[in-house]
């Protein structure tokens, strides 16, 4: 009888339990159909066959003992800028070349407690700057839906995996939307936790003070599953935060207040087929018994350009590490400085060079008052934006992205339209917010209204993920 990949993690437990199939027979099947399909799309970068038929031997031995979690035995894939003692981790970077990692990141770790299964390292753009994963040193990362579509970024190619069927979830990070993003242009569920929720500890860093790691998947209750193993206060991460407030019971819909921000339908560059989806979505919410409240977000037309003045800051001191002496690439000049500067020329790609010239000229003498204080005055500002903003409402709602997923190619030579992606996803991370990308024109068949998916980005307030995840289950029909 044929394999059936089951359709999420929820029912792949079940069946697991049930003992209808293995994690082995799971794994393989998943195997079976990277190698069928990654040549094509280059979701992975790495494969992990051998550890995962092992790790998926281990799970099922723990299943026959009832000693299992909910991602017990379930297959998943690791974006390759967070690390798996043993293996390869390259940022999609030519710098990285070689680089084994040498400790678990505190996710991992956390998902090796809970006997996940882990498939390989996936694709994304280079240190994770870039909203295509066209900008990655290894080759672009196709859209499994249309291949001649961008899957989003920089979380693409854990997203690919996922809409490719190869896994039943993965672990992208996301600092502006990255993975918002490749979600909505994917038609998959991505939850940006809030900032401290969930340990950064062996996260590749790009932005310290935006960076979150968190799940990609096909249903709110898959990616709410991850969520609740990879969250929680870590002492190597002095950032990370508890969440000790109780996950209340879903309330009434009609004691519900969703805020709709009075800016998105004023946005340069939404297309129709967005701005009539997100009014159809809106009309949804209220049929379904949620209260809307027009709001105000005065200061959010500035996030865009007051990210890529401190991003860029932060990039620029993160990658300075990176210099071939101790690891990775490295290249030969006339003396040490001059070696430095061939190594990282040769390393990094030209729209990480490009954010580090950005980020250290605005740290600079004479020119860090006049550019990078007054971006972190409008981070500011946009905190205190959403602040007021709760005080009426309890989510917030907007297009997670401006339109569908755009070609290969479109944008990537011009920075500023591809700077734009980040324009709906982008305020959450200033604010260290939580908020979740769904589908918003799936069809009941399962396929998606004009053909390719769109996404709904639901923003609640710090540590409230519970609320996401009661919004987006009801919204999808989720039981």
């Amino acid at each position: 009888m044929k394999f059936q990949m089951p359709k999420n993690i929820k029912e792949a437990h079940k069946h697991l339990i049930d003992g209808d199939f293995s994690s082995e027979e799971l794994t393989k099947e998943c195997l079976k159909i990277i190698k069928e399909k990654n040549k094509n799309i280059n979701a992975y970068l790495e494969v992990f066959e051998k550890s995962a038929l092992k790790q998926a031997d281990e799970a099922d031995k723990k299943i026959k003992e009832g000693n299992c979690t909910e991602l017990t035995g379930i297959p998943l894939a690791i974006k390759d800028n967070i690390l798996i003692k043993g293996k390869k981790v390259s940022a999609g970077s030519k710098i990285l070349e070689g680089y084994t990692a040498t400790y678990d990141a505190t996710v991992i770790e956390k998902l090796k407690n809970a006997s996940a299964v882990f498939l390989g390292r996936t694709n994304m753009d280079e240190f994770a700057m870039g909203s295509s994963t066209e900008t990655s040193a290894f080759g672009v990362t196709r859209n499994p839906l249309d291949t001649e579509r961008v899957p989003g970024g920089s979380s693409g190619g854990s997203a690919s995996a996922v809409a490719m069927n190869s896994c039943l979830g993965a672990l992208g990070s996301d600092t502006a939307g990255s993975i918002r993003q490749p979600s909505s242009f994917c038609g998959l569920v991505g939850l940006k936790p809030t900032y401290g929720s969930v340990s950064r500890n062996g996260l590749i860093a790009l932005g310290s003070s935006l960076d979150v790691i968190g799940p990609i998947a096909k249903t709110v209750s898959d990616v709410e599953i991850i969520f609740n193993i990879i969250k929680g206060k870590d002492e190597l991460d002095s950032t990370s935060i508890s969440q000790n407030h109780k996950i209340s019971k879903s309330q009434n819909q009609e004691e519900k207040t969703i805020g709709v921000p009075s800016f998105v339908n004023e946005i340069d560059g939404l297309d129709n087929f967005t701005k009539n989806n997100f009014n159809e979505s809106v009309k949804k919410l209220e049929k379904l018994g949620y209260k809307i409240k027009e709001i105000s977000l005065p200061n959010i037309k500035y996030a865009v350009p007051a990210y890529y003045i401190f991003l860029p800051a932060e990039a620029s001191a993160n990658l300075a590490r990176f210099d071939g002496v101790r690891y990775g690439l490295h290249e030969n000049g006339k003396n040490g400085i001059d070696d430095y500067f061939k190594t990282r020329g040769a390393g990094f790609g030209k729209e990480v060079r490009r954010r580090i010239i950005i980020g250290t000229y605005v740290l600079s003498a004479g020119y860090y008052d006049a550019y990078y204080n007054k971006a972190q005055t409008v981070r500011e500002l946009i905190k205190k934006d959403f602040e007021e903003a709760f005080k009426e409402v309890d989510a917030i709602i907007t297009p997670t992205t401006t339109g569908p997923a755009f070609k290969i190619g479109e944008k990537i030579n011009d920075p500023i339209k591809m700077y734009l992606e980040d324009i709906f996803t982008g305020p959450a991370n200033h604010a260290g917010l939580p908020a979740i990308s769904i589908p918003s024109n799936k069809k009941p068949d399962g396929n998606f209204e004009s053909g390719l998916p769109l996404g709904l980005q639901i923003i609640a307030s710090h540590t409230r993920e519970d609320v996401l995840f009661e919004i987006s289950k009801n919204f999808l029909g989720e039981k």
